[in-house]
C-alpha cells in the first residue's frame, strides 16, 4: 500500500478563525490516502476543531513557548522526533515562520511551506528598533529556508516575500477558497432573527471578525453611535471573540448602545445569520490578508461597506461591494452603510454565490495545494 505524505501545518490553535477554518476545510476534502495532516499549536487549551481533527485520525500537537525561542525550540524537535518523521512542514504563523522552517530545515523536514495570510508590511516603519531587528531576521530565515512560499494575495506575498517576489519562482499566490455549499441552505429569516432577540423590522448591521486591532471594532461603535441617532430601529450583530471584545462591551456601555448591540461570540452558523438576519455588511479591517469574512457575505448577496484597506481579490461580487477609506468620518460610513441598505443588493442570491462559486472554489483550491505538496521542491 502507498505510505500518504505526512504534513505538519503550523498553527497558533485550530479556533474558528479564517486560516484554520480553510485548514479544516482541505482536511475534509483532501485524499487522505495520499496525505496524512496534522497541526502542531503554541498551546495545551482545547480549541474549537480539535476534536473534529482527532476524528479524521489526525493529531493536535501542543508545541508551547513561543515566546521563549530556545523552549520553543527544545518543544519542537520534540515533537517532531515524537510524532514524524514529517515530509512537509506548512508554516501559517506569518513572520515566525522564519524560526519554524529554521527548525524545520534542522531537523531534515525535506519540503518546508510559509504561508502568508496578512497584507501588513513585513518592516513597519513605527516599529522598534528591536522590532525590525526581528522582523529583519524572520524574513532572511525564511528567504533561506523556504523551499515554497504561498499567500492569499498579492498583496499578502509582498508583505512576507519582499516587493519583488514575483521574481523568486519560490513564492506564489494560492487563492484559498470558501465552502459555497453552506450557502445554499434554505433560511426562515423571521426564525432566525427571533432566536437573535432583534425585534421585527430592525435594520441589521452585521460583522464578523476576532476581536484584534486590525479588525477595528472601536471604529464600528463609532459608526453604530451614528446610525442609531439617525435610525433608532438599528442593530449591530458583532460575530466573534478575542482579547478587545471586554473593551468594547464597556465602549457600548459607555456610549449607551446597549439596546442596539449585540455580541453573539463565536457561531458556527455564520452562513445561517448572513442568509438570515443581516441587511448589510460592515467590514472596516485596517488590514487582511483576504478578508474571508467579506466574501462570505458576498455569498450571502448582502450589501456590503468594507475599507480601502482590503486587497481587491475579495471584491468579488461588484454590485455589493462599496469601499471606503478609513480616514474618513464614522458619519460618511454611517451614510454608505444607510444607502447600501436602502438601495438594496443590486443581484440576486443566486447570483452572488454562482459568482463566489467560480473564484473561490473551495475544491479548486485544494486540489492545487495537493499538486503542490506532490511536485518535486528544492532542498
Amino acid at each position: 500500500m502507498r505510505q500518504p505524505l505526512r504534513v505538519l501545518h503550523v498553527v497558533g490553535a485550530m479556533n474558528r478563525g479564517g486560516v484554520e477554518t480553510w485548514l479544516m476545510n482541505v482536511l475534509r476534502r483532501i485524499d487522505r490516502r495520499d496525505f496524512h495532516l496534522d497541526f502542531l499549536v503554541s498551546t495545551d487549551r482545547t480549541a474549537v476543531y480539535d476534536e473534529e481533527v482527532r476524528s479524521m485520525g489526525c493529531q493536535i500537537i501542543p508545541c508551547l513557548h513561543h515566546d521563549r525561542p530556545w523552549i520553543y525550540a527544545r518543544n519542537f524537535s520534540r515533537a517532531l522526533r515524537r510524532h514524524g518523521p514529517y515530509d512537509i512542514v506548512h508554516s501559517h504563523v506569518e513572520r515566525y515562520s522564519g524560526f519554524v522552517l529554521l527548525l524545520s530545515h534542522r531537523a531534515g523536514v525535506p519540503v518546508r511551506i510559509a504561508h502568508s495570510h496578512s497584507s501588513r508590511l513585513l518592516i513597519q516603519p513605527e516599529a522598534s528598533l528591536a522590532r525590525r531587528a526581528y522582523l529583519g531576521l524572520m524574513s532572511r530565515w525564511i528567504g533561506r529556508h523556504a523551499t515554497l512560499g504561498l499567500a492569499l494575495t498579492d498583496q499578502a506575498a509582498a508583505s512576507l516575500y519582499g516587493m519583488n517576489w514575483r521574481k523568486d519562482p519560490r513564492w506564489r499566490v494560492l487563492l484559498c477558497g470558501i465552502d459555497t455549499a453552506r450557502f445554499q441552505i434554505a433560511v426562515n429569516a423571521a426564525a432566525v432573527r427571533q432566536s437573535l432577540g432583534l425585534p421585527p423590522g430592525t435594520l441589521n448591521i452585521m460583522h464578523t471578525g476576532t476581536f484584534v486591532e486590525v479588525k477595528n471594532h472601536s471604529f464600528i461603535l463609532d459608526v453604530a453611535q451614528e446610525i442609531t441617532r439617525r435610525e433608532p430601529n438599528s442593530r449591530f450583530i458583532l460575530v466573534g471573540d478575542g482579547p478587545l471584545r471586554a473593551a468594547m462591551e464597556q465602549k457600548v456601555a459607555r456610549l449607551g448602545l446597549s439596546g442596539h448591540v449585540l455580541f453573539t461570540g463565536v457561531r458556527a452558523d455564520v452562513q445561517r445569520l448572513l442568509l438570515g438576519a443581516a441587511d448589510v455588511f460592515v467590514f472596516p479591517s485596517r488590514s487582511e490578508g483576504l478578508g474571508q469574512a467579506l466574501v462570505e457575505a458576498q455569498a450571502a448577496g448582502v450589501p456590503c461597506v468594507c475599507s480601502d484597506h482590503i486587497p481587491r481579490e475579495a471584491e468579488v461580487v461588484q454590485p455589493l461591494v462599496r469601499r471606503l477609506s478609513l480616514s474618513l468620518p464614522a458619519s460618511v460610513w454611517a451614510d454608505a452603510l444607510l444607502a447600501s441598505a436602502r438601495r438594496g443588493p443590486g443581484v440576486t442570491r443566486a447570483e452572488a454565490l454562482d459568482r463566489v462559486s467560480r473564484n473561490f472554489n473551495t475544491q479548486s483550491s485544494v486540489d492545487e495545494l495537493a499538486r503542490l505538496y506532490a511536485e518535486p521542491h528544492p532542498c
